[in-house]
């Protein structure tokens, strides 16, 4: 696949002597694990760096679903399915150290967006996620993935991740009391840091910025630990009769998606919504993480990079089926990376750590959503620093992106601002008389964008 200069620029290969790799051995002649410097000791230590780094997810997704009225027992059991089968997926076709596990962005638009804001059923939002699976294994299967990738231009593509950050930073602070609603206003006001709930997520914050500060692995979780810990006594934190149990059902949750309600064209700016986050998520965490571990050329290109696009495709695909939306090669496993994984072997390892987890549901579900907050803060936060890669010496690229982040604070929706950065794009580069710098898909694809906008004006 071919990436743009800038794109280039951003994920610099690792260059590094490579050992001999190391005679014998089925892992080996599966793995190449002494080929690409690695040992079987260090893969496997790698893959429980990259749980410790993930494992907050198994508390954050789910509550994200039942926000709009999910099974939260059912989907946390759906969760650490799903991290274990693609994970495993992604160890053994691509040979990549990659955990493969739900997106926040895509639980946002499920759980928050549709269900909670805009009273859609979670059902047809899965339904939705699962269309845009298929729209991505399509796109792979047939090729179609550079095209797509040459179409959007760098700086919406650059800005995405920032505009996603804010949305899920504010909804961290939300959460965590942080911040209100006024009533009166119409606009954010500081909440009550006295209140219990928000001193829990203050201190869980504190922790994690400590953590994070000294490079600890697993600092997320770590914090929401401890913020949990810390709310038993302020009544924040409801402790469970028993902390061992058998997985929950996924009956509630699996296969319960609502096409019907999905193939609509009210439904279509969300199907763009969920590819696009897919999308450039998959493409920044192959291109940055497989430049950590040193498996990019000197353009910054990954030999087979369509396997991992293929098991992100059926991930994404598989895992609607099972109720857990936008799976995704998780960013997080850049920590395995660190800790010297490199390949497969360290997906794998990752994947067995999830597994054994399934017998504590009833430690994650009373984890309440004040000591999560803080994992949804910093991660909004890292995720908002790709914008400093955007050219803001060019006015024409610059302005379109800041335009996309403004429209996702003032909407409360990154779909709106993804779509209205896209338009802006356009429409600047129209006005400046820059239309060679407009390639004729990006006309095509501003038509149904064009669409969306309208009628999110129209009804907000």
């Amino acid at each position: 696949m071919q990436t743009s200069s800038s794109e280039r620029n951003t994920v610099p290969p690792t260059s590094r002597a490579q050992p001999a790799p190391v005679p014998g051995g089925w892992l080996e002649r599966r793995f190449a694990i002494g080929a690409r410097g690695s040992s079987v000791r260090t893969e496997v230590l790698a893959g429980i760096t990259t749980f410790l780094a993930a494992a907050y997810l198994l508390v954050v997704i789910p509550s994200l679903l039942a926000t709009g009225g999910m099974d939260r027992g059912a989907a946390t059991t759906a969760v650490m399915l799903v991290f274990v089968l693609f994970s495993v997926l992604m160890g053994c076709y691509a040979n990549l150290p990659f955990v493969v596990g739900p997106g926040i962005g895509g639980s946002v638009i499920v759980g928050v967006t549709l269900a909670a804001t805009e009273h859609v059923a979670w059902q047809t939002g899965i339904a939705i996620a699962f269309l845009s699976g298929l729209l991505f294994l399509l796109l792979t299967l047939v090729g179609a993935r550079s095209v797509v990738a040459r179409l959007i231009p760098t700086a919406i593509k650059l800005g995405l991740g920032a505009s996603i950050g804010l949305f899920i930073a504010v909804l961290g602070v939300r959460n965590a009391g942080m911040v209100v609603a006024n009533v009166k206003t119409n606009a954010f006001a500081l909440g009550d840091f006295s209140k219990p709930g928000t001193l829990v997520a203050l201190i869980g914050l504190g922790v994690a910025v400590l953590l994070q500060g000294r490079k600890v692995p697993g600092a997320i979780l770590w914090s929401i630990l401890v913020a949990a810990i810390v709310g038993v006594p302020l009544g924040v934190t409801k402790v469970p009769e028993s902390f061992i149990s058998l997985p929950h059902s996924l009956a509630p949750v699996a296969f319960q998606l609502d096409l019907k309600s999905a193939l609509t064209i009210s439904a279509l700016p969300y199907l763009f919504a969920f590819f696009a986050a897919e999308f450039f998520s998959t493409l920044g965490t192959t291109l940055a993480v497989g430049g950590k571990a040193g498996l990019l050329d000197e353009h910054g290109n990954m030999e087979n990079i369509n396997r991992p696009f293929l098991v992100d495709s059926i991930a994404a695909t598989g895992g609607a089926l099972l109720g857990i939306p936008a799976l995704t090669a998780l960013v997080e496993s850049a920590a395995g990376v660190e800790a010297g994984g490199r390949t497969g072997l360290t997906s794998i390892a990752a994947a067995v750590m999830f597994a054994l987890v399934c017998f504590f549901v009833p430690v994650a579900l009373a984890i309440p959503k004040e000591a999560t907050a803080p994992a949804l803060i910093l991660i909004g936060l890292s995720m908002f620093s790709t914008i400093r890669h955007v050219p803001f010496d060019d006015f024409s690229d610059a302005f379109p992106v800041l335009a996309m982040v403004l429209l996702t604070l003032l909407s409360n929706s990154f779909g709106t601002g993804i779509a209205g950065g896209l338009l802006c794009y356009v429409l600047v580069k129209a006005l400046m008389g820059r239309f060679k710098e407009l390639p004729w898909g990006l006309y095509v694809l501003a038509l149904p964008l064009a669409y969306y906008f309208w009628t999110v004006v129209g009804r907000h």
